[in-house]
This record gives C-alpha cells, sequence and structure tokens, in this order.
C-alpha cells in the first residue's frame, strides 16, 4: 500500500475549481484513470488546511499519477506498519444503519448513539475501541451536486485509542476502508502505532 499527500496551494484549488467534496473526489479520481478490467482501489481523505494550503491524504494499491497542479509526496507503507497492536486513530465516517424491515438507510443522529454504535461496529474491523478514548467530532451535514442531483451525506469525525483483535481483518479494513461514501473521502482510517516508533500517514504531512 502507498501513502500518499497532495498539497495544494489556493492558486491550485483555484484553478482545479475546487468547492466542495465532489471537486475534491473529481480531482483525486484524475491520479488514478480508469483501467480495463481493473476497479480502482484507493481511499482518500480531505484533511483541509490554511487559507494558503489544502492537504489531501491518498491510501492506494498503486503509485497515483502525477497531477499537473500541486505537490505529491508518496511512500509505501512498510508491512511492519500493521503489525502493531495499539493504535491511535482518526477516521470520517458516514454513519448509517440499514434497517432490516424497510431496507431504507437510515443516518445515526446524537453523539451518544453515535459512540454507541461505533463501539458495537468496531470488531467487525477487527478491533475494539479503548472507549475511555473516544471521541466523535464534526458531527454535521454535508450536500454537493452531483450529475446535477443533489447528495445528502452525514459526517462523523471519530478518534480515539484501538487495540487490534484480528489481524487479516484490521489490514483489510485498513486497506478497503470503513462504512459507506468512500467515493467522497470517507473511511480512510489514518493510524499511528502507540507502542512503537513507525512511520505513519500524519509524519507525510
Amino acid at each position: 500500500m502507498i501513502a500518499t499527500v497532495w498539497r495544494l496551494s489556493r492558486s491550485d484549488c483555484k484553478i482545479l475549481r475546487v468547492t466542495d467534496p465532489y471537486s475534491i473526489h473529481r480531482i483525486v479520481y484524475s491520479l488514478f484513470p480508469k483501467k480495463e478490467g481493473k476497479s480502482r482501489n484507493f481511499l482518500f481523505a480531505d484533511k483541509g488546511g490554511t487559507f494558503n494550503e489544502r492537504i489531501i491524504l491518498i491510501l492506494s494499491e498503486e503509485q497515483p499519477e502525477k497531477p499537473a497542479y500541486g505537490e505529491l509526496l508518496s511512500k509505501e507503507i512498510p508491512k511492519s506498519f500493521l503489525h502493531q497492536d495499539h493504535y491511535g486513530f482518526e477516521v470520517v465516517i458516514n454513519p448509517v444503519i440499514r434497517d432490516s424491515k424497510t431496507g431504507k438507510i437510515i443516518p445515526i443522529r446524537g453523539k451518544n448513539a453515535l459512540l454507541q454504535w461505533f463501539i458495537q461496529k468496531s470488531p467487525a474491523y477487527g478491533f475494539y475501541v479503548d472507549e475511555d478514548s473516544l471521541s466523535v467530532s464534526e458531527t454535521n451535514i454535508i450536500r454537493f451536486k452531483k450529475d446535477s442531483k443533489e447528495v445528502v451525506l452525514g459526517k462523523a469525525k471519530f478518534t480515539g485509542k484501538l487495540i487490534v483483535i484480528d489481524r487479516e481483518l484490521f489490514i483489510k479494513s485498513f486497506s478497503n476502508g470503513l462504512g459507506r461514501a468512500k467515493s467522497f473521502g470517507f473511511g480512510l482510517l489514518q493510524i499511528v502505532p502507540l507502542q512503537s516508533v513507525s512511520t505513519d500517514m500524519q509524519e507525510y504531512r
């Protein structure tokens, strides 16, 4: 797996018409042209930034193409990085559940409900959450246009500490992302080992 940081200046964002989550989706996808017979396998997270700079984190199987604008820094993630037991983490998720009777997708609302939902969900991703460390923020709704249709997605950022309970499942979750709406910047699990000194995605910033 390859971890990439894409730094965009204010003028870069203006030229690329970066205005909303769909425009971020558009420019990130441009780094991974569609190949016949292959599905694009990458995740990304818009980290925002300052008045003068915007930062996008990307996790991918293949090296992204060099963009016309901005600075791209990529490094291969060592296998040892995913073989620790304890990590600090951050992840932005589209928190929803599917109603078993109607099949409809229902958003999770409320701080306590969100925390409990993530705690209950975490073993399916191969880890347990340290409940005392878990917090949720940036709980809001994002709206944008895609092909003249409005897309509405719930958003929540979870941070805390985790312990790996199923290595294979944990690595799969890291590689594939958590939850839904990953094509719009959700689900990238950003982690840093807590018991060893190792390179993490945040260091590329």
